[in-house]
C-alpha cells in the first residue's frame, strides 16, 4: 500500500467525520426543537420554535446526504457492510426526517389539522434522531463481516448498548434545541428554554458518562485504546475537558448568556465525537475492515476529492449566509 493510498484514505476518513460533525451541529438543533415541541405551550411559544428553524431546517440535511454519498464513493466496501447491517433502523431515520419534513410545511397550510401535524413532527423528530443515535451504537458494538458481506441477522443491531446510545442521542438533542432557542427567543419562551436545558444538561452528560463505560465494557480494542500507558494521558485530556465544558455550561445559564450555552452543548458534542474517533480510527467497521481496506481507487479518491474541494466551500458560505441573515431573534410571525 503507498503512501498516497494512505494519505487519500484518510483525507476522505476525516471529509466524512468532518461531513457527519457538521450534521450534527447543523440538524441536531431542529431535530431537538421537534423532540421538545410537545413541551411548548400550544400557540405563541409553538410558532416562535418553528420560526426558529423554517429558514435553514431543510438545508442542515445537506451534510447528511454529503456523509453518505461520501461513504458510498469513498469507502465502498465499508458502505456494502454497514448499510445492510444498518437497513432498519436507517430506513426509519429517513422515514421520520420525510414524516417531520412534511408535518413541517403541512402545520402552516392545513390549520384545522395542525395538533396533528404538531405531533407527526414530534414522533419524527424523535423516531430520526433515536435512529441516528442506535445506528451509532450498533456501528460501535461491532458488525458480524465475513469474507467482504455482512454475515449477520436483521436484528443483530438491536440491543441494550445501542437503545441506549438511540436515547442519549434523542437528549442530546433536545438540549441543543433548548439551547437554540435561548439563542434565538426572548421573554417567556427563552424563560422556558434555559429551564428545558438546565435539566437536558444533566441527562445529556449523564447519558455521556454511561455510554463512555458501556464503551469500555465491549468486546474490542476501546478499554485499551482509552486506559492503556501511555495513551491514557492524551485520552484522560477528553474526560477532563467535558468537565470543564460542563461547569462552563451551567455557569452560562445561570448567568443567562444567550449564545454561549448553545456554543458549549456544541462542545460537549465535539468532545463526544473525538472520543469516538479515538475509540474506532483507523477502522470504519470497528475490529473488521480499515479505512485503507475499504477505501475506493486511488483515481477515484482524487476524482471525488477536487469535487470536495470545490462544493464543501460552497456548502460553508451558503450556509453561512442563511444563518447570518436571520441572525435576529425570532417571533410568532418570523424573524425580527
Amino acid at each position: 500500500m503507498s503512501g498516497v493510498d494512505v494519505d487519500l484514505a484518510t483525507v476522505w476518513a476525516f471529509i466524512i467525520a468532518f461531513a457527519v460533525f457538521a450534521y450534527v451541529v447543523m440538524d441536531g438543533f431542529d431535530l431537538g426543537i421537534g423532540v421538545l415541541f410537545p413541551v411548548f405551550e400550544v400557540g405563541e411559544e409553538r410558532d416562535k420554535a418553528m420560526n426558529s428553524i423554517a429558514p435553514v431546517w431543510d438545508g442542515n440535511e445537506t451534510w447528511l446526504v454529503l456523509g453518505g454519498g461520501g461513504l458510498f464513493a469513498a469507502f465502498p466496501l465499508a458502505y456494502a457492510i454497514i448499510l445492510p447491517a444498518l437497513y432498519p433502523p436507517i430506513i426509519a431515520m429517513l422515514l421520520g426526517l420525510v414524516f417531520r419534513g412534511v408535518a413541517f410545511e403541512a402545520r402552516w397550510r392545513d390549520p384545522g389539522h395542525r395538533r396533528w401535524w404538531d405531533l407527526a413532527f414530534t414522533i419524527g423528530s424523535i423516531v430520526a434522531a433515536f435512529a441516528q443515535g442506535v445506528t451509532l451504537g450498533a456501528l460501535l458494538q461491532g458488525i458480524a463481516v465475513e469474507g467482504r458481506g455482512y454475515a449477520g441477522g436483521w436484528l443483530d443491531w438491536l440491543t441494550p448498548f445501542s437503545v441506549l446510545t438511540g436515547l442519549s442521542v434523542v437528549a442530546g438533542y433536545a438540549l441543543l434545541g433548548a439551547t437554540w432557542l435561548i439563542w434565538k427567543t426572548d421573554g417567556g419562551t427563552q424563560d422556558h428554554a434555559f429551564r428545558l436545558a438546565g435539566r437536558f444538561g444533566l441527562v445529556t452528560l449523564a447519558a455521556i458518562g454511561m455510554v463512555s463505560v458501556a464503551t469500555l465494557g465491549l468486546d474490542f480494542e476501546y478499554r485499551q485504546k482509552w486506559l492503556s500507558y501511555p495513551a491514557i494521558l492524551l485520552t484522560s485530556q477528553v474526560p477532563l475537558l467535558t468537565a470543564i465544558i460542563a461547569f462552563a455550561f451551567y455557569r452560562s445559564l445561570q448567568k443567562r448568556r444567550e449564545v454561549r450555552p448553545f456554543l458549549l452543548a456544541l462542545s460537549l458534542f465535539l468532545m463526544s465525537f473525538i472520543g469516538l474517533g479515538i475509540s474506532m480510527f483507523p477502522h470504519i467497521v470497528p475490529d473488521r475492515v480499515t479505512i485503507w481496506d475499504a477505501a475506493a481507487p486511488e483515481s477515484s479518491q482524487w476524482f471525488m476529492l477536487v469535487g470536495a474541494a470545490v462544493l464543501i466551500p460552497v456548502i460553508l458560505i451558503y450556509t453561512g449566509w442563511a444563518y447570518w441573515v436571520f441572525r435576529g431573534k425570532v417571533g410568532a410571525e418570523g424573524y425580527h
